[in-house]
């Protein structure tokens, strides 16, 4: 049986449910003639569903065999529509990942979160906020490509590895410096909102530049944000930093999913051996403090500077790496993190509006 599943695959991808590892059981009858598929997918979509039942089906009945398909999925979310701002409706959920300084592995975080969500059968896109140093293009290996337009008005994302993505770095010349003010900034990120054909996505993660300013303010008032990773490492100096990014995601009313530490610790290439060398678990007082977890400690492995470097991150070059298997673990409590915001309705941007929040009283970015 598990030949022929390995032939099913999964709606929108070109690997099979062996591979997403979606399969949770198998029940044969004696004669071999009928057998039930039971299921576990991350989709709550119907459309999905249907087709997932029908292939299998239709895979089985070539084999011979009768199936009768089970499928396990979350709860849909309730209709949000109506709590504030959302200009990317085709869009499931959204990740915005925030560093207060830059050099803690922000986009490297972002990119291979956003391959660990894909590798869970997920449609993610990646949206590389960071206008002023775009790195997204890089480490996904696309660089060098230039944006097609479709739809007479909108722009193609770029796509590697399942992953959709946009970036500044393939708009722009090699190397050349954008002198924005803010209000150019922030015209740029709605035209990632706006511009580009995305399609469906069940995630969208954002890799947004250092800092609390006008990039975070922008994407918190025009997307209902689901889930706030925010990004240090170890050092006193990069916490008092993602200090001031879980601040920010309190104020705009961003669950708050955890905290990545990165460089949580060196492992070296010659025994695998893990050292403390910029010492360890100072993130796990700060997600005391807000109420969170740690999601991953990121050690420090060649790979993944290499992988970043060459536009395979580690995820891809290195899937059976300690930092690939703390990724997919990431992406796990990031899943269940979401779902559980959806089915309560936890977000959403209607407080944080420039001028006037619920029931008309000030937004928290018109008070003085």
């Amino acid at each position: 049986m598990n030949e022929i599943l390995k032939k099913v695959m999964y709606p929108g991808f070109k690997k099979s449910v062996v591979d997403f590892g979606f399969v949770k059981s198998v029940d044969e009858s004696e004669d071999g003639k009928r057998v039930i598929i039971t299921y576990e997918i991350p989709s709550s979509d119907d459309e999905i569903a249907q087709k997932l039942n029908d292939v299998t089906i239709e895979t089985f009945k070539e084999a011979g065999i009768e199936a009768s398909v089970n499928i396990v999925r979350p709860k849909k979310p309730r209709e949000t529509s109506s709590r504030g701002v959302n200009k990317m409706p085709f869009v499931k959920s959204f990740i915005m990942v925030s560093s207060g300084k830059g050099g803690v592995g922000k986009s490297t975080t972002t990119v291979n979160l956003a391959l660990a969500l894909a590798a869970q059968g997920k449609k993610v896109g990646v949206l590389d906020g960071d206008i002023y140093g775009p790195n997204v293009s890089r480490m996904l290996g696309k660089e060098k490509e230039k944006p097609q337009v479709v739809n007479e008005n909108q722009v193609k994302p770029f796509e590697n590895y399942g992953v959709k993505f946009i970036s500044m770095a393939n708009l722009l010349p090699d190397g050349q410096a954008l002198m924005w003010r803010g209000a150019m900034l922030v015209k740029a990120l709605d035209q990632f909102m706006r511009d580009v054909d995305w399609g469906e996505l069940d995630v969208l993660v954002i890799d947004m530049p250092p800092g609390t300013g006008d990039a975070q303010m922008t994407m918190a008032q025009q997307l209902p944000i689901t889930a706030g990773v925010a990004v240090t490492t170890p050092q006193t100096v990069a916490l008092d930093d993602a200090r001031r990014s879980m601040d920010m995601f309190k104020k705009l009313h961003i669950p708050i999913a955890g905290i990545v530490e990165n460089m949580s610790g060196f492992i070296c290439p010659d025994n695998g051996k893990e050292y403390d060398i910029f010492g360890k678990g100072g993130a796990s007082e700060l997600a005391t403090q807000y109420s969170t977890e740690v999601i991953a400690e990121i050690p420090i492995e060649m790979a993944i500077r290499e992988g970043g470097d060459k536009g395979k991150p580690i995820m891809i070059s290195h899937p059976e790496s300690e930092s690939s298997k703390r990724y997919l673990k990431a992406a796990d409590k990031v899943s269940q993190f979401i779902e559980k915001v959806l089915e309560e309705d936890l977000a959403g941007n209607e407080m944080i509006q420039p001028i006037y929040g619920l029931n008309g009283t000030p937004s928290a970015c018109s008070m003085k």
